[in-house]
């Protein structure tokens, strides 16, 4: 009658309605119908508060923001691995002189325009409060060092995206890149930090108990870089 179960007790006919939602939506109607008869109910609901994003969205966020944070810690590198170490270099008259390596500090600032441009895109599609402030933080941030970045070639769009012109890169004062990217308290740095934000943000909204999606169907509590049988 209540279906079979193990040597441990447990009820798979049971256990396979409550994975496949049914369960909730019963308990739901039997918790909504008693909260009206119950004035403490409304403490209950503020202990259970569920996420305003799905799990792969929170889940694309967290990566977003921890690709930004890894670009920039590569550009902040310090020591024989920093990419703003001079390289020696002998011109074809036998002259030695140090240089920076301009495309391998173009290849990394170009990655960190492309996180940058991914990340404003995860952080607008949020509908969590906290996430898209850090994410507009982020933008007035950029906005604000506009004139720095416009002179080694990296540029806002009308769409508050980056883009970066290699040759006007190549050409500029390499100095100035470093200030920007590689200083702590730069601009590149400032951005770590407010990606690391929107990561903690996301974070904690996956810890939020949606544990059930709009389509009644079970899904796995959200957990670090992963995410679990979740229904879109």
């Amino acid at each position: 009658m209540f279906g079979t179960s193990d040597l441990l007790g447990i009820n798979y006919s049971d256990y396979a309605t409550i994975r496949n939602g049914s369960y909730t939506k019963l308990m739901k109607a039997y918790y909504k119908k008693a909260a009206s008869d119950d004035p403490s109910s409304s403490s209950v609901s503020a202990a259970t508060s569920t996420s305003k994003d799905s799990s792969k969205t929170l889940a694309n966020i967290e990566s977003a923001a921890d690709d930004l944070k890894k670009v920039s810690e590569t550009l902040r590198t310090n020591g024989d691995k920093s990419l703003f170490t001079k390289k020696q270099t002998t011109d074809k008259d036998g002259k030695v002189s140090y240089e920076y390596d301009t495309d391998k500090i173009y290849k990394a600032v170009s990655d960190f325009v492309d996180s940058y441009n991914k990340m404003l895109k995860e952080g607008g599609d949020s509908n969590t409060n906290s996430i898209l402030r850090s994410t507009k933080s982020m933008v007035n941030l950029t906005k604000a060092n506009s004139n720095m970045l416009s002179k080694v070639g990296i540029t806002i769009g009308t769409d508050n995206k980056l883009s970066i012109d290699e040759t006007a890169f190549k050409k500029a004062d390499m100095n100035t890149v470093k200030s920007l990217f590689h200083t702590t308290g730069g601009f590149g740095y400032q951005t770590s930090v407010q990606a690391g934000m929107i990561e903690s943000y996301a974070k904690s909204e996956a810890e939020k108990a949606n544990t059930y999606n709009k389509s009644g169907m079970y899904t796995y509590n959200y957990t670090t870089g992963e995410i679990y049988n979740t229904t879109t």
